[in-house]
């Protein structure tokens, strides 16, 4: 797997980028569980099939930069192919001290929200944390866990002594990310709507917020076509009361997420399996209707 990485690292980004878009359509034309999927999850949104429809080969791409950002681009800075909407609201974060949490969903180059934080705003001494989870394969994790050793930035497993280490970054006044919209363990989130349907959702962000009194940002990578590089974009968060419930704190920040998927659907990963029940979960469990 390392091999396959390194020889597709070689490529030049927009190639692989085509050779993504391929892939995206493959898979959607050979997978009828994935197409259902992902037409639903459009259709539950309800937006216009057309502003979707960009994402088929948008997941492709996706998996196909990888190679890109985690050993092409290791250790070199982004230059040209990184452009910036909304740095100023970091930077009036930090100058607060008071911790950052940075939310982003699936959608577009979530993968280069940190790398990109790191090359500006953070250090080794004071590094932004993010939440992972190894991948199944071995060769891939260990793919992986190559890729993201890089000043700056640091990771946190998702597990209890990952949290812990989420929590010490915050009150030492740094930066952590998380993807809101990944479906946590049974027992580690509530159900809250998500595009007017149940989701169970992670309670991590919220408390994280609630307990450190840390700030709260959005953001998000753009994937620029013809491979010319990303923007990422930074907007302000809904506030987050420190005595609001799970569910309510759950509920605000999933419909911040819809907020940032409706700007540009067409990078969104509509074929997540984001309604699934959680590991471990009674399927009775799951609620008619969306909390209030």
């Amino acid at each position: 797997m390392g091999l396959v990485f390194r020889c597709l690292s070689r490529l030049p980004l927009a190639l692989l980028h085509a050779l993504g878009a391929a892939m995206g359509w493959l898979v959607y034309l050979a997978s009828p569980t994935y197409r259902q999927r992902f037409r639903a999850n459009v259709a539950r949104a309800g937006l216009p099939w057309a502003a979707a429809r960009p994402a088929i080969a948008a997941a492709g791409r996706m998996a196909a930069e990888l190679p890109w950002l985690w050993v092409a681009q290791k250790g070199r800075p982004f230059g040209a192919r990184l452009q910036w909407d909304g740095a100023e609201l970091i930077e009036a974060a930090l100058a607060q001290r008071r911790g950052l949490v940075l939310l982003t969903p699936h959608m577009g180059c979530f993968e280069i929200c940190a790398q990109a934080i790191a090359e500006r705003f953070t250090s080794p001494e004071s590094p932004i944390t993010v939440l992972y989870r190894p991948a199944r394969q071995a060769a891939l994790r260990d793919v992986m866990a190559g890729s993201r050793e890089r000043p700056g930035l640091a990771t946190a497993p998702a597990s209890l002594a990952g949290v812990r280490q989420m929590i010490r970054a915050l009150r030492r006044g740094e930066v952590i990310g998380l993807l809101p919209d990944q479906v946590p363990p049974d027992g580690l989130g509530v159900w809250a709507p998500f595009f007017g349907q149940p989701a169970y959702t992670m309670t991590l962000a919220g408390r994280l917020v609630q307990q450190t009194g840390a700030a709260l940002l959005l953001i998000w990578g753009e994937r620029l076509p013809g491979g010319a590089g990303f923007v990422v974009h930074v907007l302000p968060a809904p506030e987050i009361s420190r005595d609001a419930s799970a569910e309510s704190a759950a509920t605000t920040i999933n419909a911040a997420m819809e907020g940032l998927i409706r700007r540009a659907p067409g990078q969104y990963l509509w074929g997540y399996h984001r309604y699934k029940q959680p590991r471990g979960l009674d399927i009775g469990a799951a609620p008619d209707n969306p909390a209030p």
